[in-house]
């Protein structure tokens, strides 16, 4: 089945990261969905630090904007000045439309900006979306782009 797939999800809502559970584990693709509940976990996981140590380096960063500690632009403001971590796909993915969000993080790097959708089964359907978009049409490097 070969080598599975690492994705990060930084979400504080527990509905959200069911959803999000649920719709990767019923998809194409072989994955470990690992989850940092807010902005201080994720770079703790994606440092190796502390209880993290042994955490694998994820090919796939799905984001959240609002979260507790420190905000998901904080996040991602750190991810991409860091050389092993700046080539990690980050995928925004939040409730804001606010368009000062979307080129804020836009401005910071993201890969891309995703609106959750409040319906259930088109929530469910762009997850299943993200994971066959990165990881059946894009080509990523393949050592995870370390420097």
């Amino acid at each position: 089945m070969g080598k599975p797939i690492e994705i990060l999800l930084v979400e504080d809502n527990p509905g959200d990261v069911r959803l999000t559970q649920e719709a990767l584990r019923d998809g194409k693709m072989h994955n470990n969905l690992h989850v940092a509940w807010d902005g201080v976990e994720a770079l703790e996981f994606l440092h190796r630090a502390g209880k993290y140590a042994d955490a694998p380096r994820p090919d796939l960063i799905l984001l959240d904007l609002n979260l507790p500690k420190k905000d998901g632009h904080e996040v991602l403001v750190e991810i991409k000045a860091d050389g092993n971590l700046k080539r990690i796909p980050v995928v925004v993915l939040t409730t804001s439309k606010a368009e000062e969000d979307i080129f804020k993080a836009y401005d910071l790097h993201a890969n891309c900006y995703i609106s959750k959708p409040v319906d259930l089964d088109q929530f469910v359907r762009i997850v299943r979306s993200i994971e066959e978009f990165w990881f059946t049409i894009v080509k990523l490097p393949a050592d995870g782009g370390r420097e």
